[in-house]
């Protein structure tokens, strides 16, 4: 067997490990919005404002991404949400992301569009549900 039927035998897997990753990295913007950890959180946020839609968003979709539950349409939501983040926020301090502090934004966005069209890997409660 060669190194890339070996490596193609392992792409399930490390889908997965993608999705977790992300997953775990993504939450933390959203504890830190809503229950101001790790650091501090917007003072008096209001749950229905913009930031706080993001948090909910950002918390509980990425909770949803990491057990891979619904993962396809939940990536697609949270896709939107970082190029919406990205357009509103980051575009307009400057064209580059390397300084307008956008990278996260745009890797996030093509993280979870690629978790779209990709599916949640084999680790995830989707291919549980698929099995059962």
């Amino acid at each position: 067997m060669d190194l890339t039927n070996r490596l193609q035998a392992w792409s399930p897997q490390v889908l997965s490990l993608l999705r977790i990753a992300a997953a775990l990295l993504f939450m933390q913007h959203g504890t830190q919005k809503l229950l101001g950890f790790p650091g501090t959180g917007p003072e008096n946020l209001q749950l229905l404002s913009l930031i706080g839609v993001a948090g909910i968003l950002e918390l509980f979709g990425g909770a949803l991404l990491l057990v891979g539950l619904f993962t396809r349409p939940v990536a697609f939501i949270l896709s939107g949400e970082m190029a919406v983040a990205y357009f509103m926020v980051h575009a307009p301090q400057g064209f580059y992301p390397v300084l307008n502090q956008g990278e996260g934004a745009v890797l996030f966005c093509f993280i979870f569009l690629y978790l779209v069209f990709a599916g949640p890997g084999a680790w995830s409660a989707d291919a549980m549900r698929a099995r059962a």
